[in-house]
């Protein structure tokens, strides 16, 4: 017995200590195969990274309301998250001027170029998204990306959408389908107000139904942002 340890203790014991110095090993990042979609995977494959990109496209977040609208991620979770998306370069962080003083997170524009892969992943599982389980969050913006497309109807500039679940706004280009973006909330002088319920987006981003056709069958009503006068029926 040394100092009131046994042989086995202190062996125990040193060996605990040489555990606790070891270098944490990260965990396997990588598919390791020379493939482009594997290569994607690596960056963007993980759980909740998708999704902070979906919510990211929408503009720059703080932590906290980022936290708020990705309902069951630990907060551990989506620090790790946007670490690895700092490192990957999708991600950068930036401290607001005064007053503000808080940092948000917003997408680089290797980030940006994802929006086609949401756009795509969107029209997959629209066919799946089906009325709202009971367990299911809802937020309104998350419409938007589906309604790119079904919204390009209207032509170039931005539309304000309206729901009982809240409001957003998409930016229309003036290329093919022309869907650039969208941001949570209302929208700074929208050129088009559409009023309408998740049903019908549902049914938009599904293909079943057409903007034209849900304007004619009373399921959405569409405005000018300007005079908040009905569109020209060229538009709907």
């Amino acid at each position: 017995m040394l100092l009131g340890f046994t042989k086995f203790e202190l062996g125990k014991s040193n060996n605990m200590s040489r555990l606790r110095r070891m270098p944490r090993q990260p965990r396997r990042r990588s598919y390791d195969q020379h493939c482009a979609a594997a290569r994607a995977l690596d960056l963007v494959g993980d759980r909740w990274t998708l999704l902070v990109v979906r919510e990211l496209l929408a503009g720059p977040r703080r932590y906290t309301d980022l936290h708020a609208d990705l309902p069951g991620v630990s907060t551990d979770m989506l620090a790790g998250r946007l670490k690895d998306m700092e490192g990957a370069e999708l991600v950068t962080r930036r401290r607001l001027p005064p007053p503000a003083a808080a940092s948000v997170y917003e997408l680089t524009p290797r980030g940006r170029d994802l929006l086609p892969v949401l756009r795509a992943l969107a029209a997959w599982g629209a066919p799946d998204l089906g009325e709202p389980r009971p367990t299911d969050a809802v937020r309104a913006h998350w419409y938007a990306i589906p309604l790119l497309g079904p919204l390009a109807e209207l032509g170039p500039g931005v539309v304000q959408v309206s729901l009982d679940e809240g409001e957003f706004h998409v930016r229309i280009g003036g290329d093919g389908d022309g869907a650039v973006g969208y941001g949570d909330g209302a929208a700074d002088g929208p050129d088009a107000l559409l009023r309408t319920d998740a049903a019908t987006c549902r049914a938009l981003a599904e293909g079943e139904l057409t903007l034209a056709a849900a304007v004619e069958s009373g399921r959405a009503v569409v405005t000018s942002g300007a005079t908040s006068a009905p569109t020209p029926s060229s538009c709907v």
